[in-house]
């Protein structure tokens, strides 16, 4: 029942987000910077928007204003900048986790454990408790944790909760009963299972063997997904995200994002990197599709993996994890797969991003690009997703192919002391390698790979130009010859992220034939210091002209020229499953 609630909350306050102006209007009176094409910051006051939601013009101070306007704004100087775009994020994953347990916030286990309690307590309808987000580095744990301690809390019911990188997860005895797995199971390629005393699983599925108890896992109704798909929407917009990438798009996701689009409840835009070769092929048929609901959906790549993560020690490695001498990871498919995969791919079109954490996957998906390179050319734009470490000798071979880099500056200031564990001191000269990954001339993206991390932009923004936490730690910043400047942090989450998903001639700055697409913040993120750029405040969302969230208000107001659309009862969509964890 608390679930329905929320949902028909969700619908309520979506059909009261505003419709198209359908008039042509002007924003006045701002304190507006946005950067120009080569990334130099630029100041106006006003911006004029089609009815389209398409920029005509970005006006100065001197510049003189329209005198027939259907519609106008004042702003009333406050400071307005382009929409961030966050280059790597899970959508639906960001809704699912928002409304079910969620334990990121969790410092020790003995905290876990209590939430844990309290939401099945809470919850006693549900058949599973899902959820995610724990992590064993931060509660000081010192080891994965186990079924049994999970049994102790919730003994009957089964309970499946992801690890914060998504990359292993943590089940209960009667999870492990229901997917059937026993002492005899066997882990599949790619994939680990952590094991006990006696060789019985202990709890803990790593990478590919965690589809052994996922597929037992019951799938999401449509309306848990509807649900899901609004929180996502809205946690997005209320940080001033007006553009993201999707990465992993299932059929089902997909399904989704239509009936939202259908419905006009889409806000955001979606740029999809579909789940495999054959989700992208039944989407697109011969190729990406075209811009879907006023430039606000397309599918145009795929997502796939080649590694794990470091904190699961699933990254895949050139030499063993200092921490663990006899691991060097989980390479998820052969060479020989991920070229098929890559090439069946481009062979129709598709942009190729593929998953690589450790410095030996990094190499491998280089390989493969420059195999592929003399057969497919032309504009590809290959993506590199995380290459978080890299061995030194393969820094150059990101400036080649046009190769793009796509990272996430909050994972260097999150996992630096993990990183520092798993590697040692002598393997960290290609590590979270910003500015050495950019001076090959291989474009940086970033993103914020939410739910794993906050999608909070203006803090991986700090991040990317001072190489410190929240408490600004280190002092100086950890290894700071690989941090970025200002401009080229702010260049990666707006101009570069668009870049990077096909979408830079209509998505990244504040400029004529660009999509009116802007923020409305507290402070002028050029002259804030770092700790106060963290802090930043979101007042208004703003995408193809539309004001589609405002700080405080989950029903947003109908701007000047604009109609709500008529409220939309839940239509049935295909049910899907959860991803796992979630």
């Amino acid at each position: 029942m608390k679930l329905l609630n929320r949902f028909a909350a969700l619908m309520l306050a979506a059909t009261a987000l505003s419709a198209p102006a359908l008039a042509d209007g002007l924003v006045d009176n701002v304190d507006g910077v946005t950067l120009d094409e080569k990334g130099r910051p630029e100041r106006f006051t006003g911006i004029l928007i089609d009815k389209d939601g398409t920029i005509t013009r970005v006006l100065g101070r001197k510049d003189k204003r329209p005198e027939k306007l259907d519609w106008r704004t004042d702003m009333k100087g406050r400071v307005v900048m382009p929409g961030m775009i966050d280059g790597h994020g899970h959508f639906m994953e960001l809704g699912f986790k928002a409304l079910s347990l969620d334990l990121s916030d969790t410092k020790s286990f003995e905290e876990a454990k209590a939430k844990i309690a309290a939401y099945a307590a809470a919850n006693p309808n549900r058949p599973w408790i899902t959820g995610g987000g724990w992590n064993q580095e931060k509660w000081g744990l010192g080891r994965f944790p186990t079924a049994a301690e999970l049994d102790a809390i919730v003994p009957g019911k089964p309970v499946w909760l992801d690890r914060v990188d998504g990359h292993a997860a943590w089940a209960n005895s009667a999870a492990m009963k229901a997917a059937g797995v026993t002492a005899k199971s066997v882990a599949p390629t790619g994939g680990r299972i952590e094991k006990g005393p006696g060789g019985a699983p202990s709890g803990v599925f790593v990478d590919a063997a965690m589809a052994l108890v996922a597929k037992a896992v019951p799938a999401a109704p449509p309306r848990e997904r509807n649900a899901a798909f609004l929180e996502a929407q809205r946690i997005l917009l209320s940080n001033g995200i007006t553009a993201t990438a999707d990465m992993g798009t299932s059929l089902d996701d997909w399904l989704t994002y239509r009936y939202m689009g259908d419905r006009n409840l889409l806000r955001i835009h979606i740029m999809s990197y579909a789940n495999s070769v054959e989700t992208a092929v039944r989407v697109g048929v011969s190729g990406p599709t075209p811009w879907l609901y006023n430039d606000r959906l397309r599918m145009g790549g795929i997502k796939l993996y080649l590694d794990g993560a470091l904190g699961s020690r699933g990254a895949w490695l050139k030499a063993p994890y200092a921490d663990a001498p006899g691991q060097t990871g989980l390479p998820l498919q052969t060479d020989t797969q991920l070229l098929n995969q890559m090439s069946r791919g481009a062979m129709d079109g598709f942009q190729l991003a593929v998953h690589a954490i450790g410095d030996r996957a990094n190499a491998e998906v280089l390989n493969a690009i420059e195999e592929l390179s003399g057969s497919y050319t032309g504009d590809r734009r290959w993506r590199i997703e995380h290459a978080q470490i890299v061995d030194p000798a393969d820094l150059p071979r990101f400036g080649r192919n046009g190769v793009v880099a796509s990272m996430q500056p909050v994972h260097q200031t999150s996992d630096r002391v993990m990183a520092e564990t798993r590697l040692g001191a002598q393997r960290l000269a290609g590590a979270y390698a910003w500015k050495s990954i950019a001076a090959t001339g291989a474009r940086v993206a970033f993103g914020s790979d939410y739910p794993v991390e906050s999608p909070n932009p203006f803090a991986g923004w700090a991040a990317g130009f001072t190489r410190q936490d929240a408490e600004g730690q280190p002092f100086g910043g950890w290894r700071p010859e690989e941090a970025l400047t200002r401009e080229a942090a702010w260049r990666a989450f707006t101009i570069d992220a668009a870049y990077a998903g096909f979408a830079e001639k209509k998505l990244g700055r504040i400029a004529p034939g660009m999509r009116a697409d802007f923020i409305v913040v507290d402070r002028d993120p050029t002259m804030a210091a770092p700790a106060e750029l963290r802090a930043t405040r979101v007042l208004e969302t703003w995408v193809n002209g539309e004001k589609v969230w405002v700080e405080g208000q989950r029903a947003l107001p109908v701007p000047e020229g604009g109609t709500a659309p008529a409220p939309v009862a839940a239509a049935p969509v295909a049910a899907a499953p959860v991803e796992p964890g979630r």
